[in-house]
């Protein structure tokens, strides 16, 4: 049982940083003007990402401000989601698994 919550924990927080990079892109494509929203599957893409990573991006974006234009918040959330799996792999994960 523990080693399918380390697993679980850790996907979690793969799959958060995924979301976050991808996002980080898509906004760069539409900067740039690759990509526009007019297109129906890059819409809702866009939605499906903004509404997962908006929680976890609004309160630091709240609190850094922009430098020159750019958005810093998701590095910030990108190195605190790696500093707490490596936070839970060295101390939860080995508890666990002496479950």
């Amino acid at each position: 049982m523990g080693e399918a919550i380390v697993w679980l924990v850790n996907a979690i927080i793969q799959l958060m940083i995924w979301f976050i990079i991808a996002s980080a892109i898509l906004s760069w494509l539409f900067a740039f003007d690759v990509i526009n929203h007019r297109n129906r599957f890059v819409s809702q893409l866009a939605s499906f990402l903004d509404g997962v990573t908006r929680p976890l991006l609004e309160p630091f974006r709240r609190i850094i401000p922009t430098l020159g234009g750019i958005d810093v918040s998701p590095i910030v959330v990108l190195l605190l989601l790696n500093f707490a799996r490596i936070l839970f792999n060295n101390t939860a994960a080995p508890v666990l698994y002496g479950f």
